[in-house]
């Protein structure tokens, strides 16, 4: 089961107390940074990211934290197979909204670490409960081995707000009803094939 949480930015400051408290040696601890299309775009030049794992034995908890992304904005969170496009698979993950000055947080608990993947042993018929195109729900999914996904990446909720911050003004399907903007950070700046939830055993 995933359980994703929200938290409100009026208690950041509390949050980052209680995760140094709470850190132990286990901790991960590593930077998010511009995505590619940011940096091509030379938008959100101030935007960062700063993702803590603890490992909990059969799950592990993911604090995010992120800054320099415009006031209040909502951003769409994904665990994903290569930090840039074609992004490969990608897990929704959940939801980080920014407050009055960019800063924002996400808390969720899942799996994050060397056992990230996903895998489909044969075809299954698929719910079409978006079907708006241009990025229509698939009705039926192709079959794939074991997929590994050790990277992340945050996009606009919104095309129109990615605009508004002088980004590519494009829809992408990362969001929950498939119309997002584009993507503003990621784990770029670790390897394609080696991501960091690789480094969580």
């Amino acid at each position: 089961m995933k359980v994703t949480l929200s938290v409100s930015i009026g208690v950041i400051g509390l949050l980052m107390i209680l995760a140094t408290a709470a850190a132990t040696p286990n901790n991960i601890i590593f930077p998010m940074v511009r995505s590619s299309t940011a940096l091509k775009a030379g938008c959100l030049p101030n935007a960062v990211g700063r993702v803590t794992i603890q490992p909990l034995g059969p799950v592990e908890t993911m604090h995010v934290e992120v800054s320099g992304l415009p006031a209040d904005t909502d951003f769409d969170f994904f665990v994903i197979q290569v930090p840039d496009t074609p992004f490969g698979m990608s897990w929704y993950q959940g939801d980080i909204q920014t407050d009055s000055k960019g800063l924002g947080v996400g808390d969720f608990v899942g799996r994050f670490s060397i056992e990230t993947f996903v895998v489909a042993p044969g075809m299954a018929s698929a719910p079409d409960t978006f079907p708006n195109p241009p990025f229509p729900d698939a009705i039926i999914n192709p079959a794939t081995h074991p997929i590994q996904m050790y990277h992340l990446g945050l996009w606009f909720n919104r095309p129109s707000d990615a605009a508004a911050a002088k980004c590519p003004n494009a829809e992408t399907p990362f969001n929950g009803t498939h119309t997002a903007g584009v993507q503003a950070l990621s784990t770029r700046n670790f390897p394609e094939l080696s991501g960091p939830l690789r480094q969580i055993p």
